[in-house]
């Protein structure tokens, strides 16, 4: 097969199993969503989606986040890690929205990426999933499964994103990372992974992930 092929194939397949995308983190608006991106940093979806509904109760938009503390805030956010730096940061963006953008989300990344604790990921996200303008947002799932299909070199997330934006249409950029996401938890995950489930790697992946897999599956017997 040659490279255009199986991306063809990854396209293909991807749409197959997921022609209609659930979106992991719940949220209503491109503020919530930019809060709940924040809190899924070294994080799980589901404990995000735990915790984001007592945040929202008390603060579902950036005028009332800013009449809690940043205390209360991380009082609320604790369960999902980091919440120091967390709820600093979901005070300190929410101030700057109300100050610069009138208590709106910029859909610029640039200067999404100028709001306190917001990095490039988090900004691909909430460009792409909140306002529909294509980005490539690389998370651990779409990082290992482009070196297992041989689509990147596995260096890091910033080479990722530059393979995948290379190789996959502009106009599916948006559906396309998630999913992959969704592919990588249900059928290529890190820790227990079944090949015989995951039909893409199975059918195009990197020579040498296959070959490092069935040794690994032999020594086990």
């Amino acid at each position: 097969m040659t490279k255009t092929e199986k991306v063809n194939f990854a396209i293909a397949t991807l749409k197959e199993l997921y022609p209609t995308i659930p979106v992991p983190l719940e949220h209503k608006d491109p503020y919530t969503l930019l809060i709940a991106v924040l809190l899924s940093a070294q994080s799980t979806d589901v404990r995000v989606n735990q915790i984001t509904p007592l945040l929202f109760e008390r603060a579902d938009n950036p005028y009332n986040m800013i009449k809690l503390t940043v205390d209360e805030i991380r009082e609320i956010i604790k369960p999902v890690g980091l919440s120091p730096m967390k709820s600093k940061g979901i005070y300190g963006l929410s101030q700057i929205l109300i100050d610069k953008y009138q208590g709106q989300v910029p859909q610029d990344i640039d200067l999404l990426e100028e709001l306190p604790s917001v990095g490039h990921k988090t900004a691909s996200v909430v460009v792409s999933q909140a306002f529909g303008i294509p980005a490539f947002p690389v998370d651990t799932h779409i990082h290992r499964l482009m070196y297992r299909w041989g689509f990147s070199n596995g260096k890091n997330v910033v080479q990722t994103e530059k393979d995948a934006k290379r190789l996959f249409p502009k106009e599916l950029w948006n559906n396309l990372h998630l999913q992959i996401i969704w592919y990588g938890r249900d059928y290529s995950p890190a820790r227990g992974w079944d090949l015989e489930k995951d039909i893409i790697t199975r059918t195009i992946g990197r020579k040498k992930v296959l070959e490092e897999y069935y040794k690994t599956k032999k020594t086990r017997k």
